[in-house]
């Protein structure tokens, strides 16, 4: 009953649509941002979009915090259902994805998408994708990567709902400052070398990990980790701030965690021209900036307290299959567009077509596939 009722609260369901249509928006920015060089206004555009919406995944992962903590359940049944709820999806859409890739892709349209090679849209490329999902995504299945740490998550979500029922105030405070550290660390690791650090036998991460050790200093309380406690720490104790107040802060920290983001990425550019390794730091979801812009969003998703309506409740029911249907439909929409659009229409035009777009198809098939006993289980 407390877990329906939570579900129920008007934010959380805004928190939800939000954080989901941020996520669309995101990957429709990925064509634009491949263009790196090649069309230097275009990939600008879309870097600067792309990074405004890094708060994404981190809301999502808040959302989970406040809905399933306290753990009213026992470990095994925990387990039972909210792994289990994952495991269907995962492979129905590890499956469904790659053949709509193909299909579209071979025999309905052609793309000049930067991300999309053609080599590995063959039926033999297909087949390989679809049982290799035992090991890991693919481009294909990009937004499942989530599905695999979420997976992650409700392992540890347990344990540490036993700690959280003893924990005051501070031990959680105290917790949260050691993960604030951990955010600072891809900086730290990108620095080292200039400041004399040489690595171990080649490998130049820090803190104890090397070939043999995968586990630093603060692998155990560093990543999504943190996002789930941060959230439930300020659903029990929310911040006593005025509008003003929270505007005050939450704005300029937005700024400044959106000019760390966009800048370090062109940056990292100049410097690592095309090479992802590099270009993923600044927009790493466990980074400093991220969290910059992440905690004031939730914070005013909050302190808006949405009341509950049955038309957001049935949009945000639907959140889950949307983010588990949508890719494909990112990559449709380019194309749509492309050919709609007048040529030379800038880059920001395309990537909110395409968001809105994808978002309601994406919606209506999630719909259909709920009115239908058989098919809603791949989107529930």
């Amino acid at each position: 009953m407390e877990l329906k009722k939570r579900e129920n609260l008007g934010w959380i369901d805004l928190l939800r649509v939000t954080a989901c249509f941020l996520v669309v928006f995101a990957h429709c920015c990925d064509p634009f941002v491949a263009r790196f060089d090649t069309d230097r206004p275009t990939f600008l555009q879309g870097c600067a979009l792309g990074s405004a919406v890094r708060c994404c995944v981190p809301l999502f992962v808040m959302m989970t915090g406040v809905l399933l903590f306290p753990v009213r359940s026992g470990m095994r049944e925990f387990y039972k259902k909210r792994i289990g709820r994952i495991v269907v999806p995962l492979i129905f859409w590890s499956v469904m994805l790659p053949v709509l890739y193909f299909i579209y892709l071979n025999y309905i349209a052609t793309t000049d998408n930067p991300t999309i090679d053609m080599s590995t849209f063959t039926l033999e490329k297909t087949v390989t994708k679809i049982w290799t999902f035992i090991f890991n995504f693919n481009y294909d299945t990009t937004p499942l990567w989530y599905l695999y740490m979420l997976v992650g998550l409700y392992f540890i979500i347990p344990i540490f709902h036993a700690w959280l029922e003893r924990a005051d105030r501070k031990d959680i405070k105290l917790f949260l400052s050691i993960w604030g550290i951990s955010l600072f660390l891809p900086y730290i690791k990108m620095a080292a070398p200039a400041l004399g650090y040489i690595g171990n036998w080649g490998n130049m991460d820090i803190l104890g990990v090397c070939d043999w050790n995968a586990f630093g200093s603060f692998y155990y309380v560093s990543g999504f980790i943190g996002y789930l406690i941060l959230a439930y720490y300020l659903a029990k104790y929310p911040l006593q701030w005025s509008w003003r107040k929270t505007l005050a802060i939450g704005i300029p920290m937005f700024v400044t965690g959106y000019a760390i983001t966009f800048g370090g990425y062109l940056l990292m550019q100049e410097y690592f021209p095309g090479n992802y390794a590099y270009l993923e730091i600044v927009w790493l979801f466990g980074g400093i900036n991220v969290f910059m812009m992440t905690f004031p969003v939730f914070v005013c998703v909050q302190k808006l307290n949405a009341p509950s309506s049955p038309a957001l409740s049935k949009v945000a029911s639907m959140t889950f299959g949307i983010y588990l249907c949508h890719f494909v439909f990112v990559q449709m929409g380019y194309d749509l567009f492309a050919s709609l659009l007048p040529q030379g229409t800038p880059a920001v035009i395309h990537v909110i077509c395409m968001a809105v777009t994808t978002f309601l198809i994406s919606y209506l098939v999630v719909r259909g596939m709920y009115a239908c006993k058989w098919t809603r289980r791949f989107v529930a």
